[in-house]
């Protein structure tokens, strides 16, 4: 199992082996499994919150019109489309791609949930993007607060997965942080536990792969 001394030197030579580039490059995490049969249907899609910000937030569209759309406008939600919109995107399959590519997670009035899987299910189903249900008196703004700090970690008919934790400026601490509530996170899900990870690397976007040092070596 690779060790939290591992994880922090893996991040901390991801960063240093990277050229500069001409702009932030994310932080990337990513886990091999092994003794998993994805072919009998075993995935995972979940929304990890990261206990620390990243300087980018996720981005967050919300379905709702009356009162939770109004309240979405005010708590600064990306995107806020009524029931209508969501119609009239429904028909349009190219306008579809754009809105549920565009957006990291979309939350939804519970009273629209039915349309939204009617006209759009087609297209969030696949990316595993459908929404969140919205009850009338949700917390609009410490929900919203929540999805900026997460982010979605899917793993279907493959035995790796890859996401990110993090953009070079931040702290190698704060990565590590992030990178661990996500291992945690996944552990859990894992029929074995840890005994299903057979490995754990750390890359930036255009940098190489960086592996675990094994201990007592550099």
């Amino acid at each position: 199992m690779t060790t939290e001394s591992q994880i922090a030197q893996m991040i901390t030579d991801a960063k240093k082996s990277t050229k500069e580039r001409k702009f932030k490059q994310a932080v990337e995490l990513i886990m091999v499994f092994r003794d998993i049969d994805v072919k009998k249907g075993f995935a995972i899609n979940e929304t990890v919150q990261l206990p620390k910000k990243m300087n980018k937030s996720s981005s967050i569209c919300v379905i709702a019109s009356g009162d939770l759309g109004i309240k979405a406008k005010g708590a600064n939600a990306d995107l806020v489309v009524d029931t209508t919109q969501v119609t009239q995107m429904g028909a349009n399959k190219r306008e579809s791609r754009k809105l549920i590519n565009g957006y990291d997670f979309f939350l939804a009035d519970t009273s629209v949930m039915a349309n939204v899987g009617k006209t759009l299910g087609q297209f969030m189903g696949p990316r595993g993007k459908m929404p969140t249900p919205l009850p009338f008196n949700a917390p609009i703004e410490s929900i919203l607060e929540r999805f900026r700090s997460s982010i979605r970690v899917r793993l279907k008919n493959s035995l790796s997965l890859a996401c990110k934790i993090g953009d070079e400026t931040m702290s190698d601490e704060d990565l590590a942080a992030n990178a661990h509530a996500v291992i945690g996170t996944i552990e859990k899900k894992l029929p074995s536990g840890d005994k299903n990870i057979k490995k754990i690397m750390i890359k930036t976007s255009m940098g190489k792969i960086i592996k675990p040092t094994q201990p007592g070596t550099k």
